[in-house]
């Protein structure tokens, strides 16, 4: 399949309501708005090809940046075309859900995702602490450094509440991984958790709504989650 007969795909497969609910996310046009999981029929015949997913990419069409995820081939982006693709994410659906695991596949995760967490931006942010979320989920604990897990953990605990909202949520979403994905640091993950208590997302016109990493790890907890969780792939 080449460019015009996905783009053609996507636009067919799209749903009206499906849009809606990407823009009341922060989605804009150009997107059709195609259900994710309407698009593995197409990515189980095209697997990974990275010049057509830098094509879709380019578009800055929703769906078709998302499709360039499913098929991006990351070993070989390099942090160039990182920093290329992060610059394009205007919302933290891609961010968080294209970029970040996409970046999540590569050798250059964490040092790519450590730059991002200290740029002050807030996309940037999410989609760094995002990113390590994918990688704690997937990968063996003797990957990462405790100390330096530990040291995250901590200036999560000193940051959130003054960070930009998605940055709050990857934050928050970061707690919680380390408590259910990473052994070593459960019990430390725990515990911050409970120091920062709730975090407060505000919500353009509607009700700000509450995060709280504490109660999200004990009812995983209560339902028997077992500890050390790891899921086979970082893509679906």
């Amino acid at each position: 399949m080449d460019f015009e007969m996905v783009m053609q795909e996507l636009e067919a497969l799209s749903s009206e309501r499906i849009k809606k609910t990407y823009i009341s996310n922060g989605a804009h046009e150009p997107l059709f708005g195609v259900a994710t999981g309407k698009m593995k029929p197409m990515s189980k015949i095209i697997k990974k090809n990275q010049p057509l997913a830098e094509q879709l990419y380019a578009t800055g069409n929703y769906d078709a940046m998302y499709f360039a995820g499913i098929i991006a081939d990351p070993k070989t982006m390099t942090e160039a075309d990182f920093e290329r693709w992060i610059d394009a994410a205007y919302f933290y659906m891609l961010s968080d859900f294209v970029v970040a695991v996409t970046l999540a596949e590569t050798d250059i995760a964490q040092a790519v995702a450590d730059k991002w967490i200290a740029s002050g931006e807030e996309l940037r942010m999410s989609a760094g602490w995002s990113c390590y979320c994918w990688l704690l989920g997937n990968r063996k604990d003797a990957e990462f450094s405790a100390s330096k897990i530990a040291s995250m953990l901590d200036l999560v605990e000193n940051t959130i509440h003054d960070s930009p909202d998605r940055t709050k949520s990857a934050m928050n979403n970061f707690m919680y991984t380390v408590a259910i994905s990473y052994l070593p640091l459960h019990d430390k993950a725990v515990e911050t958790a409970k120091g920062v208590g709730p975090v407060e997302i505000k919500r353009d016109k509607k009700k700000s709504s509450i995060l709280l990493a504490s109660e999200n790890i004990q009812k995983d907890l209560d339902r028997g989650r077992k500890l050390g969780f790891k899921r086979k792939y970082v893509r679906c």
